[in-house]
């Protein structure tokens, strides 16, 4: 409840974490912001801590991509994780199973949430999608913090995947360590101030997202209890203008 988006487990992303491309590798690196990079998938929480985190996978694949053949998918979507069942959000009869919130570039599932398209919005559709960001924004501010701690994010990394696999991993280790005093994350804390800058560009979009009727269920009752009495925020209606 901390970001209000209630029965939220956590944010899913990715970024490309830049390398040199090891010898007769092609284009398997290759993305498609022309550059080689590995990419590197997080579940973070709600206090930018990383949750999950898959890293290695060929820059070329985009961010649905890797999420489908990784182990977190499996779990999701198997519940090896034991997430509780579904429960009703607060002051209301809706219930709605636990779920992670993530960008367009994913799947829309039971357990994943993700943006209404941007055409022809309704207002209830824009509320949504502002509750959504600002609960996902999490993940980006989590990248931001490990990119600005560690430098060597802020240009390809002249190392083996491997071996990049290994940094990358460690730096989110410590991140998470790091974090035990509140006091270090304290100035990526804003309610609503734009996302910041990271040296770890996004990730693309994955084609074909067909979601199930539902997800898409979940999906509605979500932006209904957003706009509802009891689930709805002060400042939303403003912050949609």
């Amino acid at each position: 409840m901390l970001w209000n988006f209630p029965n939220c487990i956590g944010a899913l992303d990715g970024k490309h974490v830049q390398i040199q491309p090891p010898p007769n590798s092609g284009s398997l690196y290759y993305n498609y912001k022309q550059f080689n990079s590995v990419v590197l998938l997080a579940l973070v929480d709600a206090e930018y801590r990383f949750l999950y985190v898959d890293v290695g996978s060929y820059g070329r694949i985009s961010d649905g991509g890797v999420f489908t053949s990784c182990s977190l998918s499996t779990a999701l979507e198997s519940n090896a994780l034991h997430v509780p069942n579904d429960c009703k959000l607060p002051g209301s009869s809706t219930m709605t199973p636990f779920v992670v919130v993530a960008d367009d570039a994913f799947p829309l599932k039971n357990y994943i949430m993700k943006p209404f398209g941007s055409k022809n919005l309704s207002h209830s559709h824009k509320i949504y999608n502002y509750r959504l960001s600002r609960a996902r924004r999490v993940v980006e501010n989590a990248f931001g913090i490990l990119s600005s701690r560690f430098r060597v994010f802020g240009k390809a990394i002249p190392l083996s995947p491997e071996k990049v696999q290994d940094i990358v991993m460690a730096a989110c280790c410590l991140h998470n360590f790091l974090l035990r005093d509140s006091s270090s994350s304290a100035h990526y804390m804003p309610d609503d101030d734009p996302d910041p800058s990271s040296d770890l560009q996004s990730v693309g979009k994955q084609a074909g997202n067909r979601a199930s009727s539902g997800a898409l269920l979940v999906r509605d009752a979500f932006c209904s209890y957003f706009t509802s009495d009891v689930g709805a925020v002060s400042w939303q209606g403003q912050s949609i203008n």
